[in-house]
């Protein structure tokens, strides 16, 4: 068995001799210190020997396994020296070329949108408020001046939390708009007021091209002495000056909404189509982004706050249907139908 060990030792110094690149090295590894060599087999074997053999042979088999792996190791020093001596460590790695580009991700559409209104507002003096998704009843209906009765609840009163008590009192839902959380400001906070109100809202939507039961709100208050419309269409006016770009039309009418009085919508020319009329603005050539109006005095005084002596405004705005308009999206459900080759244009 030492005779065999021996003649293996030369015959692997041999070969390691010759051997010309790091690719014949691996398989010379392999050959004669892998899991399946001649050196491994003979380490293996040593329990059916005699002891006094056992012990002599198992110490030279060691000491020929270090022997092999020492020059292993002084093999491949060598050829990476002759490597790069030779210059072809230069041809595999080439420090010239410019490095290859890591993936990097980028902020949704929506978000670099509530960034941008949250930069808009911030500069007229608005500073941002948050509630939570799921709301209690009152805040969400009856401290907007929406009581049980009201007709309105009827396309809101939706995906309820906890079921309907008789007092009304312990009822939770998802929140329909974040006016909700107007409520919530005009309760604890104190006038002067200036706060945006940004947050998802949930309601009970056929989907289409405009309509998602999942979509995104920015409200706005604002509570001071002496405000009037005119502060409201200024206020509105310059956001969609700095959002859409001078050129774009705006358009103002009267609606009705529960919570201010009087209430006005404001419509912007559809980009689509550039007020022609298409599938996106219904072809009517304009499309509703937002609703506003004088906040209710009834609103006011549920939150200790004199209408006598303070007036107020407010307003909701639609997210999606901001870059929407901006780009001339023309389905709401690219927000979030997770394609890349969408997402990847912003």
């Amino acid at each position: 068995m030492i005779q065999q060990l021996e003649e293996l030792k030369t015959k692997a110094f041999q070969e390691l001799d010759k051997i010309p690149d790091a690719r014949e090295l691996e398989s010379w590894r392999v050959r004669y210190l892998g899991k399946k060599s001649s050196l491994t087999s003979i380490l293996r074997s040593l329990a059916t020997l005699p002891v006094e053999e056992r012990k002599s042979v198992g110490a030279r088999a060691n000491q020929v396994k270090t022997e092999l792996e020492s020059k292993l190791q002084e093999k491949e020093q060598a050829l990476r020296e002759a490597q790069f001596i030779s210059g072809t460590q230069k041809e595999i790695l080439d420090i010239t070329l410019p490095g290859r580009p890591l993936p990097a991700g980028r902020l949704h559409p929506i978000t670099q949108t509530l960034n941008e209104i949250f930069e808009i507002f911030a500069s007229m003096g608005f500073q941002i408020a948050e509630g939570p998704d799921v709301e209690w009843d009152y805040y969400n209906f009856e401290a907007l001046n929406i009581p049980a009765e009201h007709p309105s609840r009827d396309t809101m009163s939706t995906c309820w939390v906890e079921p309907k008590s008789e007092s009304g009192d312990y009822n939770m839902l998802l929140r329909t708009h974040t006016t909700a959380v107007t409520a919530r400001v005009i309760e604890k906070m104190k006038p002067p007021i200036r706060v945006i109100e940004p947050g998802r809202v949930y309601r009970y939507e056929a989907t289409d091209a405009t309509h998602i039961p999942m979509f995104y709100q920015i409200d706005g208050l604002a509570v001071d002495k002496g405000i009037t419309l005119a502060d409201l269409k200024g206020t509105l006016y310059e956001f969609a000056r700095r959002f859409f770009g001078e050129e774009r039309k705006v358009r103002f009418r009267c609606d009705f909404f529960p919570f201010v009085e009087p209430g006005v919508e404001m419509a912007i020319e559809c980009l689509n189509c550039n007020g022609k009329g298409c599938r996106l603005c219904g072809y009517s050539g304009w499309i509703e982004i937002l609703g506003a109006g004088m906040t209710h005095p009834e609103v006011l005084r549920r939150g200790s706050i004199d209408p006598d002596e303070y007036s107020s405004f407010a307003f909701g705005i639609g997210i999606e249907r901001l870059p929407m308009l901006r780009y001339g999206i023309d389905d709401i459900r690219l927000f979030y139908g997770n394609d890349l080759r969408f997402l990847r244009q912003f």
